[in-house]
């Protein structure tokens, strides 16, 4: 069941976004070479809760009912979505690493992931990044009010595709409110004027997951960790949006983030 939100809870649900983007900013300070992904993960739990707020993610259950032990989802390189936070994951030069965050906070879900560099990184992982992050508001673009789920899948499958990179198709965005996972399921694919009406007052997460090769991809042996078949590197970056009239409103934000990076964002 899809549920619209009204304005009010669309101001609850930015707060917890905004939150998000302040988290993942605070975890971009400290991404360097030699830096483990259980370190950013406690330093984001401490930043979340320290804020009234709860990691969503810590504890949220598997398909077979397994609870995630971090408060990040932290994968690296080929790593496409859930890498487990660990101190053996030590980061090195020339890596790539997706964070994904959610908070709990008043009642409504925050959500939003951006993928950084460590380091310098090979130019055609680079240009996966940008490709990645530019799709993302390609797909914004069009989750306006009357458009169809399928534009939005279908301007982020064509932006990637056509710089050669595979879309992930397993693995999907999704609508947001008092739960971090409600309807309509957010594809990075599909086609024009196909899907479900965008009605003013729908709160999504849009969330491309892109690969440099086969989009083809593998669910490792710990229940979560989602890699890419050929081991070669993805990249993901999200935002939840509230579909409006003539244009989305962007409830999370990178800008925290690309203070702290500078001239080294994406």
């Amino acid at each position: 069941m899809i549920f619209l939100k009204t304005e009010d809870e669309i101001e609850l649900l930015r707060e917890a976004n905004l939150l998000v983007g302040k988290t993942l900013a605070e975890v971009a300070k400290l991404i360097q070479p030699g830096i483990t992904t259980g370190e950013l993960d406690r330093v984001a739990e401490e930043f979340i809760r320290d804020h009234g707020a709860i990691p969503t993610f810590k504890g949220y259950p598997n398909q077979d009912g397994d609870p995630f032990p971090g408060s990040l989802c932290t994968s690296v390189n080929e790593q496409v979505v859930h890498g487990i936070p660990s101190d053996k994951v030590v980061l090195k030069e020339g890596d790539i690493v997706s964070v994904d965050c959610g908070t709990y906070i008043n009642g409504f879900c925050g959500d939003s992931a951006y993928t950084f560099c460590v380091g310098e990184v090979a130019q055609d992982v680079k240009k996966l990044l940008k490709t990645t992050k530019e799709a993302l508001y390609l797909g914004i673009e069009n989750a306006v009010q009357g458009k169809r789920l399928g534009d939005i899948g279908f301007a982020i499958q064509q932006h990637c595709e056509s710089n050669s990179f595979g879309v992930v198709r397993e693995f999907v965005g999704h609508g947001i409110g008092k739960e971090m996972h409600e309807d309509p399921q957010v594809p990075n694919y599909g086609k024009r004027g196909y899907g479900t009406l965008l009605k003013r007052g729908l709160c999504i997460a849009i969330e491309p997951m892109i690969t440099l090769g086969s989009r083809h991809i593998i669910m490792e042996n710990d229940g979560w960790t989602v890699r890419t078949k050929d081991h070669k590197y993805a990249a993901h970056f999200e935002h939840s949006v509230a579909v409006n009239a003539g244009k989305a409103d962007i409830l999370s934000s990178f800008k925290f983030i690309e203070e702290v990076l500078g001239d080294k964002a994406i």
